[in-house]
């Protein structure tokens, strides 16, 4: 609650100058097929290639041919993730957004608001508060919000149902994966993940802005105090995006529950194996030890290779299957607090299952509970 607090007076106090690392001269080209205009930053090509001559003409013919054939409409979204390079050449597309989705444990003791405003972030990039755009009502960290709470929010953010949406994290793939299935559960399947994230994008050479521009911490402050007016019953707008609530995608703890009896869906737990069999204790107090009966873990690093990426299909079938996961049944996932999971989700869309729920509450509402039966591994 202190880092959420934190974050809101960050952002409501610190504007930003835009960073001197834009570039000033874009040059500019047309697309001659649908007449629009596409913008090559010639600076950042110098800084990123450090071509000259024929070789960087070249490098910038090919990169102009990649964005004129760019629309979100057409991007597949059988594949959840987005590379780098690829980002790279269509960020400056008008319906494209890219969102800086970055969270961080507690213990790890790093203020994501902060490394956004001060440290790095993508050029353009939108800061996506995963504790602010969160449900009020509850004391659990982060909970999904409710239909007209996440509208406001993004609204503010300056989102369009029109818009497609690349989100990232400072980690790799870590809470980029909650935000692209909130957006799902919200019915916007234009969304995907930055394979590898900001680590990925800087260890390629690409161009960051160390501070933040007054516009993008403003929206992101906007974005905090229109889902608080609607949690107080009060009006906040205007609405840019409209959302169309998903229910298959969110599970709560009474579905959870049932589950255990009638097993219609394999759970699969992407906490550590320590904490899964009860042997580490958690790291919020008052949590029990231990997992959902008739569940299986599977932590998340496993979805992903050295390098932060989301594994090839072959490599993430070999995971499920050794686990005694069936990809022809249906699949719950569930973590800590509804993070984690949703990288399990991401690794299941790659191999076709686009209808995985999340346990939003997790084993940090699961755990709380008196009544929960826990088990633990000996």
């Amino acid at each position: 609650m202190a880092s959420s607090l934190l974050s809101r007076t960050l952002l409501g106090h610190r504007l930003i100058r835009f960073s001197s690392s834009l570039p000033q001269n874009p040059l500019i080209f047309s697309n001659l097929f649908n007449k629009r205009e596409f913008r090559v930053q010639a600076e950042s090509y110098h800084t990123t290639y450090k071509a000259s001559g024929q070789h960087s003409r070249l490098m910038a013919s090919a990169a102009i041919e990649t964005r004129s054939n760019f629309s979100t409409q057409s991007l597949s979204t059988n594949d959840p993730v987005v590379s780098v390079d690829w980002l790279h050449a269509n960020l400056r597309e008008p319906d494209l957004k890219v969102l800086d989705a970055s969270w961080y444990m507690p213990d790890e003791q790093r203020n994501p608001i902060q490394e956004y405003q001060q440290v790095a972030h993508i050029p353009g990039a939108l800061f996506f508060d995963v504790d602010g755009i969160s449900d009020r009502t509850t004391k659990l960290p982060h909970m999904l919000p409710s239909e007209e709470g996440f509208a406001v929010a993004v609204s503010a953010l300056g989102i369009h149902n029109k818009d497609g949406l690349v989100v990232y994290d400072g980690k790799g793939i870590f809470s980029a994966a909650r935000v692209w299935w909130m957006f799902r559960v919200f019915g916007h399947d234009r969304v995907w993940v930055l394979d590898g994230g900001l680590p990925r994008w800087r260890s390629s050479g690409y161009d960051v802005e160390s501070s933040a521009s007054s516009d993008a911490i403003l929206k992101a402050s906007a974005a905090s105090e229109a889902i608080e007016k609607v949690y107080r019953g009060q009006t906040a707008g205007p609405l840019t995006f409209q959302t169309k609530f998903q229910p298959h995608l969110v599970w709560t703890l009474d579905q959870v529950r049932r589950n255990i009896e009638e097993k219609t869906h394999q759970h699969i737990d992407a906490r550590s194996k320590p904490r899964f069999d009860g042997a580490a204790p958690e790291p919020r107090k008052g949590i029990r030890s231990g997992h959902v009966p008739g569940s299986k873990c599977i932590p998340f690093p496993q979805m992903l290779d050295a390098s932060q990426t989301l594994l090839p299909a072959e490599e993430l079938k070999k995971r499920f299957n050794e686990e005694g996961i069936s990809l022809e049944r249906p699949v719950l996932t569930s973590c800590g607090t509804g993070v984690t999971a949703c990288i399990l989700a991401l690794g299941l869309h790659r191999l076709g299952k686009t209808d995985v729920p999340v346990y939003d509450g997790s084993w940090t509402e699961w755990g709380a509970e008196s009544d929960t039966p826990v088990d633990t591994s000996s």
